[in-house]
Protein backbone atom coordinates (compact mmCIF):
# COMPACT_ATOMS: atom_id res chain seq x y z
CA UNK A 1 0.00 0.00 0.00
CA UNK A 2 1.90 3.23 -1.16
CA UNK A 3 0.50 6.15 0.53
CA UNK A 4 1.15 9.95 -0.01
CA UNK A 5 -0.33 12.50 2.44
CA UNK A 6 -0.52 15.82 1.45
CA UNK A 7 1.21 19.13 3.65
CA UNK A 8 0.80 23.01 3.02
CA UNK A 9 2.10 26.02 4.72
CA UNK A 10 0.09 26.85 7.72
CA UNK A 11 -0.99 22.99 8.42
CA UNK A 12 -1.63 22.37 12.00
CA UNK A 13 0.54 19.60 13.13
CA UNK A 14 -2.15 17.78 14.42
CA UNK A 15 -3.95 17.30 11.14
CA UNK A 16 -0.99 15.47 9.66
CA UNK A 17 0.01 13.56 12.20
CA UNK A 18 -3.08 11.85 12.43
CA UNK A 19 -2.58 9.47 8.98
CA UNK A 20 1.21 9.66 9.50
CA UNK A 21 1.18 8.26 12.63
CA UNK A 22 -1.98 6.01 11.97
CA UNK A 23 -0.67 4.38 8.94
CA UNK A 24 2.90 4.28 10.47
CA UNK A 25 1.95 2.32 13.25
CA UNK A 26 1.21 -0.89 10.84
CA UNK A 27 4.34 -1.14 9.71
CA UNK A 28 6.00 -0.49 12.92
CA UNK A 29 3.95 -3.43 14.27
CA UNK A 30 5.06 -5.49 11.41
CA UNK A 31 1.41 -5.85 10.60
CA UNK A 32 1.94 -5.11 6.66
CA UNK A 33 4.67 -3.80 4.07
CA UNK A 34 4.60 -0.38 2.44
CA UNK A 35 2.38 1.24 4.80
CA UNK A 36 5.01 3.86 5.70
CA UNK A 37 3.25 7.13 4.53
CA UNK A 38 5.41 9.68 2.18
CA UNK A 39 4.63 13.47 2.90
CA UNK A 40 3.73 15.94 -0.49
CA UNK A 41 3.75 19.78 -1.18
CA UNK A 42 3.06 21.13 -3.95
CA UNK A 43 6.32 22.15 -4.98
CA UNK A 44 8.25 19.93 -3.39
CA UNK A 45 9.88 22.44 -1.20
CA UNK A 46 9.49 22.14 2.96
CA UNK A 47 6.46 23.66 4.99
CA UNK A 48 6.02 25.78 7.96
CA UNK A 49 3.16 24.53 10.50
CA UNK A 50 0.62 26.34 12.08
CA UNK A 51 2.24 25.96 15.07
CA UNK A 52 6.06 27.01 14.14
CA UNK A 53 8.00 24.13 13.43
CA UNK A 54 9.09 23.29 9.76
CA UNK A 55 8.73 20.39 7.76
CA UNK A 56 11.70 19.26 5.63
CA UNK A 57 12.42 15.93 3.22
CA UNK A 58 9.08 15.91 1.23
CA UNK A 59 8.11 14.99 -2.01
CA UNK A 60 6.83 16.77 -4.86
CA UNK A 61 3.31 16.14 -6.45
CA UNK A 62 4.64 13.64 -8.73
CA UNK A 63 4.29 11.33 -6.19
CA UNK A 64 0.49 10.48 -6.26
CA UNK A 65 1.09 8.85 -9.66
CA UNK A 66 2.35 5.73 -8.13
CA UNK A 67 0.37 5.81 -4.87
CA UNK A 68 -2.63 3.85 -3.83
CA UNK A 69 -4.03 6.04 -1.26
CA UNK A 70 -4.02 9.73 -1.44
CA UNK A 71 -4.52 11.80 1.66
CA UNK A 72 -5.40 15.33 2.02
CA UNK A 73 -5.58 15.35 5.95
CA UNK A 74 -6.64 19.06 5.48
CA UNK A 75 -7.19 22.42 3.68
CA UNK A 76 -6.24 26.24 4.63
CA UNK A 77 -8.83 27.69 6.41
CA UNK A 78 -9.36 30.44 4.07
CA UNK A 79 -10.86 27.71 2.01
CA UNK A 80 -8.89 28.01 -1.85
CA UNK A 81 -10.31 26.75 -4.70
CA UNK A 82 -8.24 23.37 -5.62
CA UNK A 83 -6.04 24.47 -8.79
CA UNK A 84 -5.86 22.74 -12.33
CA UNK A 85 -3.41 20.73 -11.64
CA UNK A 86 -4.15 19.14 -8.08
CA UNK A 87 -7.70 18.47 -9.73
CA UNK A 88 -6.21 17.05 -12.34
CA UNK A 89 -4.21 14.53 -10.81
CA UNK A 90 -6.68 13.64 -8.23
CA UNK A 91 -9.02 12.63 -11.09
CA UNK A 92 -6.52 10.64 -12.91
CA UNK A 93 -5.34 8.55 -9.56
CA UNK A 94 -9.02 7.73 -8.83
CA UNK A 95 -9.66 6.63 -12.59
CA UNK A 96 -7.05 4.30 -12.46
CA UNK A 97 -8.13 3.09 -8.86
CA UNK A 98 -6.78 5.11 -6.35
CA UNK A 99 -8.39 5.72 -2.92
CA UNK A 100 -8.43 9.76 -2.41
CA UNK A 101 -9.30 10.63 1.40
CA UNK A 102 -10.26 14.13 1.79
CA UNK A 103 -9.98 13.93 6.50
CA UNK A 104 -12.22 17.42 7.74
CA UNK A 105 -11.39 20.51 5.52
CA UNK A 106 -10.01 18.19 3.10
CA UNK A 107 -13.59 17.47 1.72
CA UNK A 108 -12.99 20.79 -0.08
CA UNK A 109 -10.72 19.95 -2.62
CA UNK A 110 -11.92 16.69 -3.71
CA UNK A 111 -15.25 18.66 -3.81
CA UNK A 112 -13.46 20.61 -6.38
CA UNK A 113 -12.41 17.69 -7.94
CA UNK A 114 -15.69 16.49 -9.21
CA UNK A 115 -14.92 13.10 -6.65
CA UNK A 116 -17.96 13.50 -4.67
CA UNK A 117 -20.67 14.34 -7.19
CA UNK A 118 -23.76 12.39 -6.34
CA UNK A 119 -22.16 11.05 -2.94
CA UNK A 120 -22.85 11.87 0.62
CA UNK A 121 -19.95 13.56 1.54
CA UNK A 122 -18.55 15.02 5.46
CA UNK A 123 -16.89 17.36 6.93
CA UNK A 124 -16.25 19.58 10.23
CA UNK A 125 -19.50 20.39 11.29
CA UNK A 126 -18.59 23.71 11.37
CA UNK A 127 -17.74 24.18 7.62
CA UNK A 128 -20.75 22.36 6.20
CA UNK A 129 -22.17 25.41 5.39
CA UNK A 130 -19.30 26.23 3.58
CA UNK A 131 -19.09 23.27 1.60
CA UNK A 132 -22.75 23.03 0.94
CA UNK A 133 -21.90 26.77 -0.82
CA UNK A 134 -19.16 25.10 -2.33
CA UNK A 135 -20.97 23.38 -4.72
CA UNK A 136 -25.56 23.52 -4.92
CA UNK A 137 -26.96 20.06 -4.19
CA UNK A 138 -23.98 18.70 -3.18
CA UNK A 139 -24.87 15.42 -0.01
CA UNK A 140 -23.52 17.15 2.86
CA UNK A 141 -24.22 14.19 5.83
CA UNK A 142 -23.79 16.91 8.53
CA UNK A 143 -23.37 14.52 11.58
CA UNK A 144 -20.98 11.86 10.15
CA UNK A 145 -17.61 10.91 11.43
CA UNK A 146 -16.15 9.49 7.97
CA UNK A 147 -18.22 8.21 4.88
CA UNK A 148 -16.65 5.67 2.68
CA UNK A 149 -18.20 5.01 -1.32
CA UNK A 150 -14.87 2.67 -1.62
CA UNK A 151 -12.62 5.00 -4.02
CA UNK A 152 -13.52 7.93 -1.87
CA UNK A 153 -13.77 8.49 1.60
CA UNK A 154 -14.24 12.04 3.71
CA UNK A 155 -14.12 12.58 7.17
CA UNK A 156 -15.37 15.28 9.95
CA UNK A 157 -12.51 16.66 11.81
CA UNK A 158 -9.43 16.36 14.28
CA UNK A 159 -9.72 13.13 15.75
CA UNK A 160 -12.48 11.83 13.37
CA UNK A 161 -9.42 11.56 10.81
CA UNK A 162 -8.35 8.94 13.12
CA UNK A 163 -11.73 6.82 12.94
CA UNK A 164 -11.56 7.25 9.51
CA UNK A 165 -7.69 5.89 8.78
CA UNK A 166 -8.35 3.26 11.52
CA UNK A 167 -11.25 1.93 9.39
CA UNK A 168 -9.25 2.29 6.30
CA UNK A 169 -6.52 -0.56 8.27
CA UNK A 170 -9.73 -2.19 8.97
CA UNK A 171 -10.95 -2.84 5.60
CA UNK A 172 -7.62 -3.45 3.82
CA UNK A 173 -6.24 -5.63 6.73
CA UNK A 174 -8.33 -7.05 8.90
CA UNK A 175 -10.37 -5.86 12.50
CA UNK A 176 -7.56 -7.91 14.47
CA UNK A 177 -5.02 -5.10 12.77
CA UNK A 178 -7.04 -2.25 13.50
CA UNK A 179 -7.24 -3.04 17.17
CA UNK A 180 -3.86 -3.78 17.07
CA UNK A 181 -3.00 -0.21 16.24
CA UNK A 182 -6.29 1.39 18.05
CA UNK A 183 -4.53 -0.31 21.22
CA UNK A 184 -0.95 1.20 20.63
CA UNK A 185 -2.28 4.72 20.13
CA UNK A 186 -4.83 4.08 23.09
CA UNK A 187 -7.75 4.58 21.31
CA UNK A 188 -11.26 3.42 20.25
CA UNK A 189 -10.78 0.25 17.84
CA UNK A 190 -13.62 1.21 15.62
CA UNK A 191 -16.27 3.83 15.78
CA UNK A 192 -19.21 3.59 13.24
CA UNK A 193 -18.96 6.14 10.72
CA UNK A 194 -22.77 7.48 10.52
CA UNK A 195 -21.95 7.89 14.66
CA UNK A 196 -22.65 11.68 15.74
CA UNK A 197 -19.54 14.11 15.13
CA UNK A 198 -19.77 15.48 19.02
CA UNK A 199 -22.49 15.32 21.98
CA UNK A 200 -24.77 18.25 22.48
CA UNK A 201 -23.28 17.76 26.56
CA UNK A 202 -19.61 17.35 27.35
CA UNK A 203 -18.93 13.92 29.32
CA UNK A 204 -16.67 14.89 32.82
CA UNK A 205 -16.00 11.78 33.33
CA UNK A 206 -12.28 10.30 33.08
CA UNK A 207 -13.24 6.95 31.11
CA UNK A 208 -15.63 8.76 28.42
CA UNK A 209 -18.82 6.65 29.27
CA UNK A 210 -19.63 8.08 32.73
CA UNK A 211 -20.93 6.13 34.99
CA UNK A 212 -22.84 3.25 32.36
CA UNK A 213 -19.15 2.44 31.67
CA UNK A 214 -19.93 -1.46 33.22
CA UNK A 215 -23.34 -1.14 31.68
CA UNK A 216 -21.42 -0.90 28.19
CA UNK A 217 -19.11 -3.20 29.42
CA UNK A 218 -21.38 -5.91 30.26
CA UNK A 219 -23.07 -5.61 27.26
CA UNK A 220 -20.33 -6.56 25.21
CA UNK A 221 -19.97 -9.63 27.07
CA UNK A 222 -23.69 -10.74 26.71
CA UNK A 223 -23.82 -9.94 22.96
CA UNK A 224 -25.43 -13.20 22.71
CA UNK A 225 -28.52 -12.82 24.85
CA UNK A 226 -31.70 -10.55 23.73
CA UNK A 227 -30.35 -7.40 25.37
CA UNK A 228 -33.44 -5.22 25.14
CA UNK A 229 -33.43 -1.51 26.01
CA UNK A 230 -34.88 -2.25 29.33
CA UNK A 231 -32.35 -5.14 30.19
CA UNK A 232 -29.60 -2.13 29.86
CA UNK A 233 -31.90 0.36 31.73
CA UNK A 234 -32.12 -2.14 34.68
CA UNK A 235 -28.36 -2.94 34.60
CA UNK A 236 -27.73 0.59 34.81
CA UNK A 237 -30.40 1.20 37.26
CA UNK A 238 -32.09 3.87 35.56
CA UNK A 239 -35.70 4.06 34.19
CA UNK A 240 -35.54 3.75 30.09
CA UNK A 241 -36.79 6.77 29.49
CA UNK A 242 -33.30 8.29 31.35
CA UNK A 243 -31.42 5.60 29.97
CA UNK A 244 -31.88 5.97 26.36
CA UNK A 245 -31.08 9.94 26.89
CA UNK A 246 -27.95 9.71 28.60
CA UNK A 247 -26.96 6.47 26.14
CA UNK A 248 -27.87 9.23 23.64
CA UNK A 249 -25.65 11.78 25.03
CA UNK A 250 -22.68 9.76 25.69
CA UNK A 251 -22.29 7.59 22.68
CA UNK A 252 -24.22 9.27 19.88
CA UNK A 253 -26.57 6.28 19.40
CA UNK A 254 -29.72 5.00 20.54
CA UNK A 255 -29.52 1.55 22.99
CA UNK A 256 -30.67 -0.77 20.07
CA UNK A 257 -28.41 0.56 16.88
CA UNK A 258 -25.38 0.40 19.46
CA UNK A 259 -26.01 -3.29 20.46
CA UNK A 260 -26.67 -4.27 16.67
CA UNK A 261 -23.55 -2.10 15.60
CA UNK A 262 -21.47 -4.43 18.06
CA UNK A 263 -23.10 -7.50 17.11
CA UNK A 264 -21.96 -6.85 13.70
CA UNK A 265 -18.71 -5.81 15.07
CA UNK A 266 -17.95 -8.93 16.91
CA UNK A 267 -19.51 -11.21 13.78
CA UNK A 268 -16.91 -9.63 11.14
CA UNK A 269 -14.16 -10.14 13.94
CA UNK A 270 -15.78 -14.10 13.89
CA UNK A 271 -15.73 -14.07 10.02
CA UNK A 272 -12.42 -13.00 9.62
CA UNK A 273 -10.54 -15.07 12.64
CA UNK A 274 -12.90 -18.69 12.85
CA UNK A 275 -13.79 -20.91 10.28
CA UNK A 276 -17.32 -21.14 12.66
CA UNK A 277 -19.99 -22.17 9.63
CA UNK A 278 -22.06 -18.72 9.40
CA UNK A 279 -24.67 -19.92 11.45
CA UNK A 280 -22.72 -20.47 14.66
CA UNK A 281 -21.57 -17.00 13.97
CA UNK A 282 -25.35 -15.63 13.92
CA UNK A 283 -26.29 -17.41 17.22
CA UNK A 284 -23.16 -15.96 18.86
CA UNK A 285 -23.61 -12.56 18.18
CA UNK A 286 -27.31 -12.83 19.04
CA UNK A 287 -29.36 -12.79 16.39
CA UNK A 288 -32.17 -14.58 16.16
CA UNK A 289 -32.02 -16.35 12.64
CA UNK A 290 -29.43 -16.74 9.98
CA UNK A 291 -31.46 -14.86 7.76
CA UNK A 292 -31.60 -11.79 10.45
CA UNK A 293 -28.33 -11.76 10.61
CA UNK A 294 -27.63 -11.81 6.62
CA UNK A 295 -29.99 -9.18 6.01
CA UNK A 296 -28.60 -6.89 8.54
CA UNK A 297 -25.01 -7.34 7.65
CA UNK A 298 -26.17 -7.05 4.28
CA UNK A 299 -27.43 -3.57 4.55
CA UNK A 300 -24.64 -2.49 6.79
CA UNK A 301 -21.88 -3.35 4.49
CA UNK A 302 -23.46 -4.20 1.12
CA UNK A 303 -22.03 -7.61 1.25
CA UNK A 304 -22.88 -11.01 2.53
CA UNK A 305 -21.11 -12.44 5.67
CA UNK A 306 -19.76 -14.98 2.87
CA UNK A 307 -18.25 -12.82 0.41
CA UNK A 308 -16.56 -10.93 3.81
CA UNK A 309 -15.02 -13.73 4.98
CA UNK A 310 -13.54 -14.94 1.48
CA UNK A 311 -12.46 -11.40 1.13
CA UNK A 312 -10.59 -11.28 4.49
CA UNK A 313 -9.55 -14.81 5.06
CA UNK A 314 -5.64 -15.38 5.12
CA UNK A 315 -3.90 -17.14 1.84
CA UNK A 316 -4.67 -20.99 1.66
CA UNK A 317 -7.55 -21.08 4.45
CA UNK A 318 -10.82 -22.47 3.58
CA UNK A 319 -13.49 -20.57 5.34
CA UNK A 320 -17.22 -20.67 4.41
Amino acid sequence: MRIVVHAFDGITMFHLAAPLLVFGEVGRQGLAPGWDPLVWTADGRGIHTAEGPRIEHVAGPEVIEEADLIVIPSWPTDLPLADRSLIDRLRAARDRGSVVAGLCLGAFPLVDSGLADGRDVVTHWAMVDQLRLRQPGLNVNAAALYLDHGDVVTSAGTASAIDACLHIVRSHLGSDAAATVARQLVVAPHREGDQAQYVARPMPEPDGVGHLGPTIDWALSQLQEPLSVDDLAAHARMSRRNFNRRFLEVTGSTPARWVLARRLDEARRLLETTTWPIARVAETCGFRSVVTFRQNFSASYATTPTSYRQRFSPPNEDRR
